[in-house]
């Protein structure tokens, strides 16, 4: 399986954000949000004889067959639409893309994370998706708020949800019995994982296995247990930190104390192997992690051994969402044609095919019964009934300066040299300065 494509793909927080000097050159002749640009052309209406050639640019191959299929029924309904998808390897997806803002020559429909959404909005690089729901071709209703709110900047939505993920726990049932312990159940606690992962790490020490691990991935750690704890990494307004709070405090101290409890392996072992590592090595009982790494287990040997476990509740239930969404670009030559494009991929059919080929947890309400029947005894259903309680992965308008502080200040609080207190004011200190550059 695609395993590392998909991990890749998903995760918003530290990868293929568009870095503090290239925020810069996208500033570069840009327009405000909502201005067209230039002398883009008013969009008409797109019918049958509609005739255009657009570009639509991703980043992973495995999606390329679920397009297609997507594409031929687009055709059915506008057969003189041609559509040219461009796959650039992730890696450099947003150099690329980076290069075309800055120039003008953007796609004119293009996958969009939510790192990098507000700077590209803010630079009025995006079309608002207005019209379109005005029109009633796209239903805001029919994603979750979550993901909206993900793609909506100054209350204006730029972005359909296309897929999305959610953060729970990969259980290994066969370690659980080995160690002779009770699988935990629904509505279990901080407390009740800190003292599952002890005891097994001790009735398992001599094989080399741990209960849990902590890691350094926000959106699949710290994040989490920061939202659980009635916090938040960022203000509502996107202009300060909030990791100098009693409650970031606590979701980070929930790490450092699983590590330093001896209950997770150790910041240096995590390095140099990763939690999901571990995990897929049967030396993991429970690693918490994001629904795209079923993409790992699924026909695996491990499979039969695996069930899925919502996420211990701190103050509240939470988890991280984020997914990819649909953007037409504000000078698209073709942007009528690249919006009736966008509102297709956005409708129920398009949306229960993506599903059906198993490429994505598809974000329209009510398609996403083929994920969970892609392992049908792990329980995938938990990933589905998070969004209920889910908030958006946090960013902003730039958000890579301050996941470049995070990777850099964090580590020495989750290995223990320096006090959490300490590295968490120092983090907010230079957050703010970062988030006032913005």
């Amino acid at each position: 399986m695609h395993h590392t494509t998909m991990r890749r793909t998903r995760r918003g927080a530290l990868f293929g954000i568009v870095g503090a000097a290239c925020a810069t050159l996208l500033l570069a002749g840009c327009a405000g949000p909502g201005d067209a640009g230039g002398d883009a052309p008013q969009t008409a209406p797109v019918g049958k004889d509609t005739a255009a050639t657009l570009t639509y640019a991703v980043w992973d191959q495995n999606q390329v067959a679920a397009i297609k299929a997507n594409l031929e029924g687009f055709n059915e309904q506008y057969p003189k639409i041609k559509v040219n998808v461009d796959v650039t390897p992730w890696g450099t997806y947003w150099t690329k893309l980076q290069t075309e803002a800055s120039s003008n020559t953007l796609p004119d429909l293009f996958w969009m994370n939510g790192p990098n959404f507000q700077l590209y909005a803010s630079n009025g690089k995006l079309e608002p998706i207005t019209a379109e729901v005005k029109a009633g071709a796209i239903d805001p209703a029919n994603y979750s708020k979550a993901l909206n709110d993900l793609y909506t900047y100054d209350d204006v939505q730029y972005g359909v949800p296309k897929d999305f993920d959610t953060i729970a726990i990969w259980a290994n049932k066969s370690l659980f019995e080995k160690a002779r312990v009770a699988l935990p159940t629904d509505g279990w606690t901080w407390d009740d994982f800190q003292s599952l992962s002890a005891e097994i790490s001790h009735k398992l020490k001599a094989q080399g296995i741990y209960g849990a691990a902590g890691g350094m991935d926000g959106q699949t750690t710290y994040y989490d247990t920061i939202f659980q704890a009635g916090g938040n990494v960022i203000s509502a307004d996107g202009k300060t930190s909030e990791y100098d709070t009693p409650a970031a405090k606590a979701g980070i101290a929930f790490w450092t104390d699983l590590i330093a409890s001896g209950a997770s392996p150790s910041m240096a072992q995590l390095t140099d192997t990763g939690a999901d590592q571990w995990f897929t090595s049967g030396k993991l009982a429970m690693y918490q992690g994001g629904s795209w790494f079923r993409g790992a287990l699924a026909g695996s040997d491990m499979e039969k051994d695996v069930v899925v476990i919502p996420l211990p509740k701190g103050q509240q239930q939470a988890t991280v969402i984020h997914g990819v969404a649909n953007v037409v670009a504000a000078n698209s030559t073709h942007k009528a044609a690249a919006q009736a494009l966008q509102a297709y991929l956005a409708g129920k059919q398009a949306q229960q095919q993506q599903g059906d080929l198993g490429a994505v947890i598809p974000a329209f309400n009510g398609t996403q019964d083929a994920f969970t029947k892609s392992m049908p005894d792990a329980n995938l259903q938990v990933f589905l009934d998070a969004v209920d309680y889910a908030k958006p992965l946090p960013i902003s308008k730039n958000t890579a300066a301050w996941n470049t502080l995070e990777a850099n200040l964090l580590p020495s609080a989750f290995d223990g040299s320096q006090p959490v207190d300490g590295v968490l004011k120092d983090l907010a200190t230079q957050m703010d300065a970062a988030l006032a550059k913005e």
